[in-house]
């Protein structure tokens, strides 16, 4: 069976068209659909992280509220850009939203994105080191906080505390064992999904990837994911890897539905973002038996384990979860995928 989950930006807009016309609202709306896909079935809700932006932000509050509403769904990031993050006190916030969840936390993490402002990491009191680039700032921020999720104790206790200390040297604290395990990397290239791999992370592909051969978006991908795997394997990790891809994925059974999406139209973008080339993967929006026909030709859905289906948080929660629910319904059962 594949998981099946949602993945919100979380945008907001004041004009009067939009069902999130504040912070607010996408907030206690993001908690309301989490709520409503567990209900319906779905595996996961996860939320891209922007800064600078009006878009979700700061998850671990999010995360935490959702843990305490729900029961069994996955709660995640797609993705925490790194560059922003300090990771010791990023390690105790997930450790609180990890507990209240119940251990149910899946962050995807990354060296970010293009954002809002220029160099947005430096007003957060960050800088790369002297002949190095925000990628690599961004990889030393999350090997500290892997390291950091172990839980061993690295700092040396005060001899005349406030409280007593267990013996030996101190580690952050609240620690959640087993989320080392379900820490995630958002990999734009074969190379960093390789890293990702080795760091023992497991991989989150989006509709971007970079274009390394000129193919279809769905061969490189699906190419992406087997070398993942490939060098998962080689490191000899003792857990079990998971890979998603996110997929902009709209079943037309409405007249709602062939208003708002019934003219895209498919095909592949090949263009450039962030200094390289890149390619931008195709959006579905079809009658349910099409649909069926066309995402069984995708070879990194039918590669990944997870499936993330990019929404239109704009359009409110009761319509968002009509969409999961028709993917849930008249889509993947007759792919095998329930």
């Amino acid at each position: 069976m594949k998981r099946i989950g949602f993945l919100s930006f979380g945008h907001w807009n004041p004009s009067p068209h939009s069902g999130t016309r504040s912070a607010s609202d996408v907030l206690l709306q993001s908690i309301d659909l989490a709520v409503a896909a567990e209900e319906l079935g779905a595996d996961g809700a996860y939320f891209r992280v922007h800064h600078f932006a009006q878009q979700l932000a700061s998850p671990f509050p999010l995360l935490a509220a959702i843990g305490a509403r729900t029961k069994r769904i996955e709660i995640g990031t797609g993705v925490i850009d790194m560059r922003y993050e300090n990771p010791f006190y990023m390690v105790e916030d997930a450790g609180a939203a990890d507990l209240i969840s119940g251990g149910r936390l899946q962050l995807g993490l990354s060296r970010g994105s293009p954002e809002q402002v220029v160099d947005g990491w430096r007003y957060f009191g960050y800088a790369p080191a002297e002949g190095q680039g925000d990628a690599d700032m961004a990889r030393q921020h999350t090997e500290v906080f892997l390291n950091l999720l172990e839980g061993k104790g690295f700092a040396q206790p005060n001899p005349r505390p406030m409280f007593s200390n267990p013996p030996g040297l101190l580690r952050l604290e609240p620690h959640s064992a087993g989320l080392r395990e379900r820490i995630w990397w958002g990999a734009a290239s074969n190379a960093t999904a390789v890293w990702a791999a080795q760091k023992g992370m497991h991989l989150q592909s989006s509709t971007l990837k970079e274009d390394e051969t000129g193919q279809p978006f769905h061969i490189q991908q699906a190419e992406q994911l087997r070398a993942f795997r490939s060098a998962w394997k080689e490191a000899g990790h003792q857990h079990e890897p998971r890979t998603s891809v996110s997929r902009s994925i709209f079943a037309l059974v409405n007249d709602q539905d062939h208003a708002y999406f019934g003219r895209q139209k498919g095909g592949d973008q090949f263009g450039y973002i962030d200094r390289y080339s890149a390619v931008f993967g195709r959006s579905y929006a079809a009658e349910p038996d099409v649909l069926i026909e066309e995402l069984r030709q995708d070879e990194a859905i039918a590669e990944a384990d997870t499936l993330l289906l990019t929404i239109p948080n704009q359009l409110g929660v009761d319509y968002n979860a009509h969409l999961i629910e028709s993917i849930l319904k008249h889509v993947a059962p007759a792919l095998g995928w329930r």
